[in-house]
Parts: structure tokens; C-alpha cells; sequence
């Protein structure tokens, strides 16, 4: 078995690597009117550089996959339409990480079809093995990228998988920390994960 690699990235860190994306944008000369966040990894980064690049015209879109009917491939079906008009404008989309590219892609197309002038797509992270590559990015990672506003998310991801390991909450615990996860965090939040597991709750 492959075994996975993780970071962590802290919010400092991530602000830091926005800064960076930001100025990169600058420095390209390419000029946008509005900048749209793709839900829900890009909503967080597209509020930072809204304020970065000084555009206050920000809007979202959602984008979830589904299986495939008769097939064991998932494809990305938008689930909540660009929330802005982007008719004739020049779009900035934008995304937390490019991992498999298919719902960047989707997203650029969606855009175009409800009359985007332009897009163009800025992310933090790259995944080596996407199909999309952004216009705009800071970082090539093959690692699973545990980002700070899905905690919960993740630990819970990675939580009941290892309970089909056979491992105890004790054990669990070691190897969050070990990946990266604060002990602070973990200490709010694996016991609010352990119960919603123990009672088939989706945390929702």
C-alpha cells in the first residue's frame, strides 16, 4: 500500500501563500472585474484576494460530483450556479488546490457558457497529476493537503478510516498530530468527530 503524505498548512502559512498568489497576479498585468470563489475550497482564498487585489466584486459557485449511471467514475455537475453577473467580464476563478482538474474545468465552461467575457483561474496548490493547470499558482504538492477551514472534514475522513484499521482514539489521536493537526484543535474536535461516528451522524 501507498502510503499517504500530509500537510498542514497553518493559517499564517496559507495567508502567506495568498500574498504570493496576489502578487503574482499583479505582476502578470492582467486586469479582472470580478473574481469568483469555486465552493467550497475556494471561497475562503477568493475572499483573501479580493482584498489583495482590491476587487469588490466577488461571487461563488458550487460544484459537486456524482457517479456516473452503469460506471465507477465520478463526473462534476454544478449544483449552484455562478452567483454574479459575469456577463462580458473579466473573471478570476478561484480554487484552493488543482487535484484532479475536472472541476476547474467544469467551472471555466460553466463560466463561459453564462457569458464570461474571459477566465482566467488562480489556485494555491497544484496537484502533479491534475488535468487543469492554473493561470495563477504557488505550489506543486503530491501531499493530501489538510487546510485549516476543513479540519473537521479531514479528521473525521481520516478518523474512521483508521477505526477500520482496529485503531483506538488514543492511537488516532498520535497519528493527527503526527501528520501535522494541532493539539489544540484536536483536543476540541476528535472527541465532536468520535461521538458523530459512534452515532452514524454525517456531522451535518
Amino acid at each position: 500500500m501507498v502510503e499517504l503524505k500530509f500537510v498542514a498548512p497553518s493559517w499564517d502559512e496559507i495567508y502567506s501563500k495568498v500574498i504570493d498568489l496576489s502578487l503574482k497576479i499583479r505582476g502578470s498585468g492582467c486586469k479582472f472585474d470580478c473574481i469568483v470563489g469555486i465552493a467550497r475550497g475556494g471561497w475562503i482564498v477568493a475572499r483573501l484576494l479580493s482584498d489583495l487585489l482590491d476587487i469588490a466584486d466577488i461571487g461563488s459557485l458550487r460544484i459537486e460530483f456524482y457517479k456516473d449511471v452503469g460506471t465507477h467514475s465520478r463526473s462534476p455537475i454544478v449544483t449552484q450556479p455562478v452567483s454574479i453577473d459575469v456577463r462580458g467580464k473579466r473573471v478570476l476563478a478561484v480554487d484552493d488546490v488543482s487535484d484532479t482538474g475536472s472541476s476547474l474545468v467544469k467551472a471555466v465552461q460553466h463560466l463561459i457558457d453564462m457569458g464570461a467575457g474571459s477566465v482566467m483561474v488562480a489556485t494555491i496548490h497544484v496537484k502533479p497529476w491534475t488535468i487543469f493547470i492554473p493561470d495563477f499558482y504557488i505550489e506543486v504538492t503530491d501531499a493530501w493537503i489538510i487546510y485549516p477551514w476543513e479540519s473537521y472534514e479531514t479528521i473525521k475522513s481520516l478518523t474512521s478510516r483508521w477505526i477500520r484499521d482496529g485503531l483506538n482514539s488514543s492511537e488516532i489521536k498520535g497519528r493527527l498530530l503526527s501528520i501535522g493537526i494541532r493539539g489544540d484543535v484536536l483536543d476540541r474536535i476528535l472527541p465532536i468527530v468520535l461521538g458523530d461516528l459512534k452515532g452514524g451522524s454525517d456531522g451535518s
